[in-house]
């Protein structure tokens, strides 16, 4: 409006002048209304957004995005049989990892098939891994899970127990810890939980009490925080770790028994001592819990699975003492916190609650700079204050403290009920301890053969107790000679002789328990399983690996019956004929192998018959000779020169292979090893993959 139009106001009429102004202020009235229907309809849509998306995804609440630049994160663990309310359990656990995030990939290490059809529901974000090893009741060790979890392709790994529940905050954790400018190992303490009343929905999205109700994320840490017990000794401990760089933990980890105490503070002293990785304690910053249900605990068919419970933590306490750098003060108390304050994540000292100057986290948050002002600083402190009750836990354990004995706590008769197969047939080994890599080298064989029926006699206490820590079926021969030479054992030595002796008499008392017997001598390889066809004789044969090497003279000639591998039934016959050979071995001095010929075959091949069989006249046992181009021993075709001894063999359709006909400890080992057929790496005591199965 211009100057001059101002001065023409006064001289206008009172009338035009009022529905002027009416006219304005109805314009202004309508814009106001219009500017508002607008600003209601963009929140309504704005609101109606969030409520969708609260409702859709209900783990929003807790900060984490699901953006594809989220660290991928694989979840380890190793369940027992998804059986009863254990079953119940454990899949709630499982399922509130996966309704973390999408990034969330769970392995499964477990043999048994209750654990397959479970995963089954989940397509491949569930993934069963069987090919760790395993004791003979199923314990998996730890050492060979934690090599098993390098070869999978994942930003951070978990280590964690079957029946553990996670919220969303773990993940929130994850990221903060991903950041980080060095390698580093998380742990965290899930506090104990008698009593949760909640389940996930069908879509695994929302918690909801019994009544259907939901329950937020927040309501659910905060009744968990408040209500949770703390864990009690050791007890269950969450590890997780930067999987991009090396591995957990570079040396050797002794062969602890999954879930049975002292590994997880041995693991954590021992990365605390390499100093390679940034080791902090994140319990506070993470709801993580499990349900206590002691009642409905897995205990297997028996009482002798309780009795073995107990000697597996007794095993993994004496590995601790045997191997270890153990806890000769409270390693909680040396451990950086991570506590979030004010929606600010920072590292504490657990002992005088001090801001830990690490360069990662000043770095991240440069908090120095930003503690600003006397209330920002006495907000942290109070939150400190408030925040310091959680933490990882160790049992105390010394070092040279009285242990119980190591013993087994199973005798040879409940072994041979819990690993005969179903036709009551076990695979018998007998070692000493000069043999003791031949023997895992065997066993890892026999494992990767999927052929779990196998026994190990333990001729001295360095066996028995190397056996055990491994987790073999073992059990001690009281009656085997002792001095057994290192070194001086093999073929035709007066140890040799001693040893075989063992053999006889002990697959006769197997016999006489009611089971048949293939005995193997730890350095036959096998490539197959010949158990079928062995079985397939029938009763009243025994079945021998020829050690004639002469591809034109009978494989029944004199003194060529092979005692390391044959096949025995438990019959009359056989158990007659079988007690004969260790009364002939017992006044001989010489091994049990000419005792098996002169006694089965008369001596100079009296009882032969054709050119693969002996008929001894008195017990009226068969001993069939087994065709050498399908078990070889160590001379024939002189297929141990071969340059590729595998090709050659699986081109023949060999069962076994018998690494005899070479004297030396040594040099038999030389042989096995650069020929490849060799299933065991003793630095890091476990069964490594052939190249072939």
């Amino acid at each position: 409006m211009t100057t001059s139009s101002f001065t023409l106001l006064p001289f206008l009429p009172p009338a035009f002048l009022s529905s002027a102004a009416c006219f304005l202020g109805l314009r202004a009235g309508l814009l106001s209304v219009w500017l508002s229907g607008f600003l209601l309809i963009a929140l309504s849509f704005y609101g109606t957004h969030l409520l969708s998306s609260s409702l859709n995804d209900p783990i929003r609440d807790s900060g984490f995005s699901h953006d594809s630049s989220s660290p991928r994160i694989t979840i380890f663990t190793a369940p027992p049989p998804f059986d009863g309310s254990l079953e119940d359990r454990q899949s709630l656990s499982v399922r509130s990892w996966l309704a973390l995030s999408s990034h969330v990939t769970v392995v499964l290490f477990s043999q048994h098939p209750s654990v397959s059809s479970f995963a089954q529901r989940f397509d491949s974000r569930v993934l069963v891994d069987s090919s760790i090893d395993f004791t003979l009741l199923g314990t998996p060790f730890l050492h060979s899970m934690l090599k098993r979890s390098e070869a999978y392709v994942s930003d951070i790994a978990v280590l964690i127990d079957p029946d553990t529940i996670l919220l969303p905050d773990f993940v929130s954790t994850l990221n903060y810890a991903y950041e980080l400018d060095r390698d580093w190992l998380l742990v965290a303490s899930p506090l104990n939980f008698p009593h949760f009343p909640f389940y996930l929905d069908e879509e695994d999205r929302c918690w909801r009490q019994a009544n259907g109700r939901r329950v937020r994320i927040r309501e659910l840490q905060k009744m968990i925080n408040q209500n949770g017990q703390s864990n009690s000794g050791e007890g269950k401990i969450v590890m997780a770790w930067n999987n991009i760089g090396g591995p957990l933990h570079g040396g050797v980890i002794p062969p602890f028994l999954y879930q049975r105490g002292i590994h997880n503070q041995w693991v954590i002293n021992e990365v605390l001592t390499c100093k390679d990785r940034f080791v902090f304690d994140a319990s506070s910053t993470m709801s993580s819990f499990f349900v206590s249900n002691p009642e409905n605990e897995y205990t297997g068919d028996n009482n002798s699975v309780s009795r073995k419970r107990n000697w597996e933590y007794v095993s993994n306490s004496h590995l601790g003492q045997l191997y270890g750098s153990l806890f000769f003060s409270d390693k909680s108390s040396t451990l950086p916190k991570l506590l979030k304050c004010n929606k600010r994540y920072l590292f504490v000292n657990a002992s005088d609650l001090s801001i830990v100057p690490s360069m990662a986290e000043v770095k991240t948050y440069h908090l120095r700079e930003r503690m600003s002002g006397w209330r920002t600083r006495e907000k942290i402190s109070a939150c400190i204050s408030r925040r310091n009750s959680r933490s990882v836990k160790f049992s105390s354990f010394q070092k040279d403290q009285p242990m119980p004995p190591l013993t087994f706590p199973f005798h040879l008769e409940s072994l041979l009920l819990l690993v005969a197969d179903k036709n009551k047939t076990v695979v018998l080994a007998v070692a000493g301890y000069s043999y003791k890599d031949m023997l895992m080298s065997w066993v890892c064989r026999l494992r990767r053969l999927a052929i779990p029926n196998f026994l190990v006699c333990a001729l001295d206490e360095e066996t028995y107790q190397f056996s055990v820590l491994q987790g073999l079926p073992v059990f001690a021969d009281p009656l085997a000679p002792g001095n057994i030479s290192f070194n001086d054992c093999h073929f035709g030595s007066r140890c040799f002789q001693r040893v075989t002796k063992v053999k006889s008499r002990i697959v006769a008392k197997i016999l006489k328990l009611g089971y048949n017997v293939l005995l193997s001598d730890v350095d036959v390889y096998w490539f197959r399983n010949p158990l079928p066809l062995l079985q397939s004789f029938g009763p009243a044969v025994l079945v021998a690996q020829s050690d004639e090497y002469n591809r034109t003279a009978a494989i029944n000639l004199p003194r060529r019956l092979n005692s390391g591998f044959y096949f025995a039934r438990s019959d009359g016959p056989t158990i007659r004929a079988m007690e004969k050979v260790v009364k002939h071995a017992a006044t001989s001095g010489l091994s049990e192998q000419p005792s098996f010929y002169d006694t089965l075959c008369g001596e100079g091949g009296s009882y032969r018959v054709g050119e693969d069989k002996c008929v001894e006249p008195e017990t009226k046992l068969t001993v069939k000779f087994l065709d050498r181009d399908q078990f070889p021993n160590g001379a024939y075709l002189e297929l141990w020169q071969r340059r590729d001894v595998r090709g050659e063999c699986e081109r023949r359709r060999c069962f076994v292979l018998h690494n005899n006909w070479i004297s030396g400890r040594l040099k038999k080992l030389e042989r096995q090893m650069m020929s490849g057929l060799w299933d065991y790496d003793s630095s890091t005591r476990m069964c490594v993959q052939s190249v072939a199965t």
